[in-house]
Parts: C-alpha cells; sequence; structure tokens
C-alpha cells in the first residue's frame, strides 16, 4: 500500500481544494491529510472561518480522504512520516522546494496549484 500525506488549513472548501485531494489520492492508495489546527493557525497569523472541529468534518466526508490528523507545528512533518508510513509527501507548488529535506524519507511531490481559486481570493472577493 502506498500512503501519501499532503498538509493545509483547508478553509472554505472549494473545487481547488476538492481537485488538490484527488490528485494526492491519485499518487497512491491511502490519503492522511494533515490539518492545521485553530491554534496553530493563529501563531502563523491566520484565521479560519471554520473551527477545526468542522473543517475536519468536511474533509472526512471526501472520498479521498482516510485519514485526517491534527498539524500542530511545522516540525512534526518527519514524525508523521514515520509514525503513519508515509511513502509520498505532497505539497501545492507554491510551497516548492520548502520540504525537499524530507526526501530522505519519502518521495516529496509538488503539485499544481488549481490557478483561478483560492481561499484567499474567495476572503477578498466577499470582501469588497
Amino acid at each position: 500500500m502506498r500512503r501519501i500525506i499532503t498538509y493545509g488549513t483547508f478553509d472554505l472548501l472549494h473545487y481547488g481544494h476538492i481537485r488538490l485531494l484527488q490528485r494526492c489520492k491519485e499518487q497512491g492508495d491511502y490519503l492522511v491529510v494533515a490539518l492545521s489546527t485553530d491554534e496553530f493557525n493563529a501563531g502563523k497569523g491566520k484565521k479560519s472561518y471554520f473551527s477545526y472541529a468542522d473543517r475536519k468534518r468536511m474533509l472526512e466526508a471526501i472520498r479521498y480522504v482516510d485519514l485526517v490528523i491534527p498539524e500542530e507545528n511545522w516540525e512534526q512533518k518527519v514524525d508523521d512520516v514515520r509514525q503513519y508510513h508515509i511513502d509520498v509527501f505532497v505539497m501545492g507548488d507554491d510551497w516548492e522546494g520548502k520540504f525537499d529535506d524530507l526526501e530522505e524519507h519519502c518521495e516529496v511531490v509538488y503539485l499544481a496549484r488549481t490557478p483561478e481559486i483560492s481561499t484567499t481570493q474567495i476572503k477578498t472577493d466577499l470582501s469588497s
């Protein structure tokens, strides 16, 4: 079984998120999503519209997602890869190069983002 992991906040869930999760799942058989907790987001200066619990429930309802775990800090990635026996770490290409150090533990793949949609764009459009 080929196990995949990706990380994110997944707030204001949209078709770009669904496409990312689908493409992550295409990399293997079992997809783990590490979901940023509200506390971790606050430390990054981000505020989600939906709570961690609500975002987790939404992700768990998506057929591509097999397991949702909390992302509580930047440093947990190596431990997650080991604990969940991850074969492939996947992130959007806006993070390209930032996680190459994980290559000693698993394959690292950066996927192109869906260019016409983002949570930031949705928030901007709604506030104007």
